[in-house]
C-alpha cells in the first residue's frame, strides 16, 4: 500500500469518531447496586469481610482500551465518568458511542444510554461486555448495534476498517495495589486470551464464546514480548495474565517458560488456571514461568466439573504454598447436594489447605449458560425474579439466591455465604499476612535450590518480605481475634530471625501504618474517597500533540538498514512516543536518525522515550550525532539504557545529557 493510499484510507476513518465508555459512577450497594458491584474485585468480593485489611485496587474496563488501541478511527475512552463528565464528552460529537456493562449493571447501562440519546442524538450506540448475554428483545431498545464476540475484529468491521491479524497491539494498562491507603505495587495486565473450553455449567465467560478459546497472544513469545514492554516502563511491575485457564495450553505455556528463562528477568505473575491444567506441570516448571500466584476453582467437593480432574487439590495447594505460590480458591455455595452441614465440611477442608485468599459465591443462573437453561426449563427461578426481570438482572452478582433450592431457603444460603467469608477471615486472618507467610515458606524452600531461576525467586520473596515489615504492627494490634494476632506476631518474629530485624526507619513506618489502618477504617465508615476519578484516554484524536502522528509512524521504514531497525510505539495514554533502537547503529545511521528525530520533534509536541536496550553497544563507535542534534530537545526526551555498560563511553555520554525513563 502506498503512502497516498494509506493517507486516503486514514482520511476515511478520520471522518468517524468513536467514544467508548463504562457506565457512570458512583457505584456500590449504598447507591442501590448489588452487594459486589463497585470498582474493585478484592474489596467488594474476595476480601469483603476483611475491612481495613483488604487490599484495594481499581479495575478499569480494560477491554475498551484494548479495542481503542487497535482501531484506525480517532477514539476516546472514558473509565468511570460521572454523568456530568459523560455529558461534557458527548457534546463534542461522536459517530459511535460504545457502552460496556455487565448484567448486574443493566440499570446503569440504561441511564448511560439515556444520556447518549439526549445529548448526542445522532450518535449510534453500541453495547458490549458480558451484559450482552441478554437476548436482542431485551437489549435492542437500548442499542443500534450489539457486540457479542471478540471486540477488535467486530468494531473494525462496523467502521469499515480492514481486518488485522493477531496478535493485536497490546495497550499497557497498570493498576496500583494499596494497603492501608499506601501504594505497594503496580500490576501490568496481559490480555492473553478470551473464553474457555472447560464449559462449567454456570460460567458466563466460557459459554459467551461458545466454549472456544481465542488466543489474543497466540504464542509464548508474544506473551513475553508484552512482559518486556511493561518492564521497560517499570522493572518493578508484577503481572496478571488474563486468560480463563492459562496453563491449559501446555505448548504455549512452555514456550513462554523458555522465553522467561532465556530472558533472565525476575517475574512475578498471577494467573487463572484449573486443577486439570495445573496437573500437567511440575511445580518447578510453573515457578520458572515466573508464576507465583493462581486463581483456582475449588467449587465444591461433589461438583464434579471436568476442570477438577487431575491431581487432588489436597496435594496441589500445600505443595504450592510451601513453594511460595499464593492461591485464591473460589468455592460455590448453593449446589443442590449442599446442606449447611455439608458446606461447613467443605469449608473445613478448604481452611486446612490455607489458601491465601478465598471467594465464596452463590450458585447462580446466567443467561446463555446450561445452568440457566435448566433452571428455566424446570421452573426453578424464584417467583420474584420470574415476574421482575429488572430485579433479576440487578441482583445477578453471586450474592443473592435466585433459584429454588431443594432444602435451603434463599435467606439460609445467603447467611451461609456470609458465614463462609467471616470464617475465612476469623480462622486464617487477613489475606495480606497469609500471602507473606506463603512467600516466607517459599523463600525457605527455594533459597538453596540448585536451580538458579528458583534461587532468584527466593531472593524476590525475601525482598518482598523485607518491604512488608511495616504492616506487621497493625496486624498484631488490630487483627480480628487473639489467635490471629498471635499468629501474625509469631510470623513476624520468624521472618526477622531469618531475614534480619527492621531498620529504625521501618520501625517508625510501622507506627505510621497503624495510623493509616485506622484512617482507612474512618474512610470506609464515612464513605470518603471511595470512588475513582475519571480516566480519559485519547487515541489518534487530531488535537494538540497528536496531530502529527504520521511523523512517527514511518520511522521504521525510513531509517532501517540491514543491521539496524527502529520500532515505534505510540503510547496514547501517556501522550508519548516510545522508540526502540535495535542492532548495530553506524555513524551514518546515527546521523540520519538524529536528523529525522529533530525534524519530528520540531514539528510536533510529543515526548520521546529512546529505548537503547537492544543496541549492539560493542559496535556503537560514535553516537555523537544523537547527542549533538538532540540536545535542543533534551527536556522532551528520556532514555532507557541497558544495565550492561554503565562504563561504556557512549552510554556515559548519553546518560549525562538526558534523563532516564522512570515510568
Amino acid at each position: 500500500m502506498t503512502r497516498l493510499e494509506r493517507q486516503c484510507g486514514a482520511n476515511v476513518f478520520m471522518n468517524k469518531k468513536v467514544l467508548l465508555t463504562s457506565v457512570c459512577r458512583p457505584m456500590g450497594p449504598e447507591y442501590g447496586d448489588a452487594p459486589s458491584v463497585g470498582y474493585e474485585l478484592l474489596y467488594r468480593q474476595v476480601t469483603r469481610a476483611q475491612g481495613i485489611f483488604s487490599p484495594r485496587t481499581v479495575n478499569v474496563y480494560f477491554g475498551l482500551d484494548y479495542i481503542a488501541e487497535n482501531l484506525d478511527a480517532p477514539t476516546v475512552v472514558l473509565q468511570y465518568p460521572s454523568k456530568r463528565e459523560l455529558i461534557k464528552e458527548l457534546r463534542k460529537g461522536y459517530d459511535y458511542v460504545g457502552v460496556s456493562f455487565i448484567m448486574a449493571l443493566m440499570h446503569k447501562m440504561k441511564e448511560t444510554v439515556a444520556l447518549v440519546r439526549k445529548h448526542a442524538p445522532h450518535s449510534q450506540i453500541v453495547l458490549g461486555g458480558y451484559g450482552t448475554v441478554l437476548k436482542d428483545d431485551v437489549l435492542k431498545p437500548y442499542a443500534d448495534h450489539i457486540c457479542r464476540e471478540e471486540g477488535v475484529a467486530w468494531f473494525r468491521r462496523l467502521l469499515g476498517e480492514p481486518g488485522i491479524p493477531m496478535p493485536y497491539k497490546h495497550p499497557l494498562i497498570v493498576s496500583w495495589l494499596r494497603v492501608f491507603g499506601w501504594k505497594v505495587s503496580g500490576t501490568g495486565k496481559i490480555f492473553a486470551g478470551l473464553g474457555c473450553p472447560n464449559g462449567c455449567d454456570f460460567c458466563c465467560t466460557s459459554h459467551f464464546f461458545s466454549r472456544k478459546h481465542i488466543k489474543l497472544l497466540p504464542e509464548g513469545k508474544d506473551i513475553y514480548a508484552v512482559v518486556e514492554r511493561y518492564l521497560d516502563t517499570d522493572p518493578d511491575l508484577v503481572f496478571l495474565i488474563l486468560d480463563e485457564d492459562f496453563l491449559l495450553n501446555k505448548k504455549r505455556a512452555m514456550e513462554f517458560r523458555d522465553c522467561v528463562i532465556k530472558g533472565g528477568k525476575r517475574l512475578s505473575i498471577f494467573a487463572f488456571s484449573s486443577v486439570k491444567a495445573i496437573s500437567q506441570y511440575a511445580v518447578e516448571e510453573i515457578l520458572e514461568m515466573g508464576i507465583d500466584g493462581f486463581w483456582i476453582g475449588y467449587e465444591g467437593t461433589r461438583s464434579n466439573y471436568a476442570k477438577q480432574q487431575g491431581r487432588p487439590v489436597e496435594e496441589i495447594l500445600p505443595e504450592f504454598r510451601e513453594h511460595g505460590i499464593t492461591v485464591l480458591a473460589s468455592m460455590i455455595v448453593g449446589f443442590d447436594y449442599q446442606s449447611r452441614e455439608i458446606v461447613a465440611q467443605e469449608l473445613d477442608g478448604l481452611m486446612k489447605l490455607k489458601p491465601a485468599l478465598g471467594q465464596y459465591l452463590i450458585y447462580g443462573p446466567v443467561p446463555g449458560t446450561p445452568f440457566y437453561e435448566r433452571i428455566i426449563k424446570d421452573n426453578l427461578l424464584q417467583d420474584v425474579y420470574t415476574s421482575d426481570k429488572d430485579l433479576f438482572y440487578r441482583r445477578a452478582d453471586g450474592f443473592r439466591t435466585m433459584i429454588k433450592h431443594p432444602t435451603l431457603s434463599p435467606e439460609q444460603i445467603e447467611e451461609i455465604q456470609r458465614w463462609c467469608f467471616e470464617q475465612d477471615f476469623q480462622r486464617l486472618g487477613p489475606s495480606i499476612y497469609r500471602v507473606l507467610e506463603t512467600r516466607f515458606l517459599g523463600y525457605l524452600k527455594l533459597k538453596d535450590s540448585p536451580n538458579p531461576v528458583l534461587r532468584r525467586k527466593a531472593e524476590y520473596f525475601a525482598r518482598e518480605l523485607r518491604y512488608a515489615y511495616p504492616v506487621f504492627l497493625a496486624g498484631r494490634w488490630l487483627g480480628p481475634n487473639a489467635i490471629v494476632r498471635k499468629w501474625i506476631g509469631d510470623l513476624e518474629r520468624r521472618i526477622h530471625a531469618e531475614l534480619g530485624r527492621p531498620a529504625p526507619a521501618q520501625q517508625f513506618k510501622s507506627f505510621l501504618a497503624v495510623g493509616a489502618a485506622l484512617w482507612t477504617g474512618v474512610t470506609l465508615k464515612l464513605d470518603l474517597f471511595q470512588h475513582p476519578r475519571l480516566q480519559r484516554t485519547t487515541y489518534r484524536l487530531p488535537e494538540r500533540s497528536w496531530s502529527k502522528l504520521h511523523l512517527w509512524e514511518e520511522f521504521h521504514a525510513k531509517v532501517a538498514s540491514p543491521n539496524f531497525s527502529v520500532k515505534v510505539e505510540l503510547q496514547h495514554a501517556k501522550q508519548q512516543v516510545w522508540m526502540r533502537l535495535e542492532g548495530a547503529l553506524s555513524s551514518s545511521d546515527a546521523e540520519s536518525l538524529a536528523q529525522r528525530l529533530c525534524d519530528s520533534l520540531a514539528r510536533s509536541k510529543n515526548r520521546l522515550v529512546l529505548d537503547l536496550n537492544k543496541l549492539h553497544w560493542d559496535k556503537a563507535d560514535d553516537l555523537r550525532p544523537l547527542r549533538e542534534k538532540l540536545a535542543a530537545y533534551r527536556s522532551r526526551i528520556r532514555l532507557v539504557l541497558p544495565k550492561l555498560a554503565a562504563a561504556h563511553p557512549e552510554v556515559m555520554l548519553l546518560a549525562s545529557m538526558f534523563k532516564h525513563y522512570a515510568g
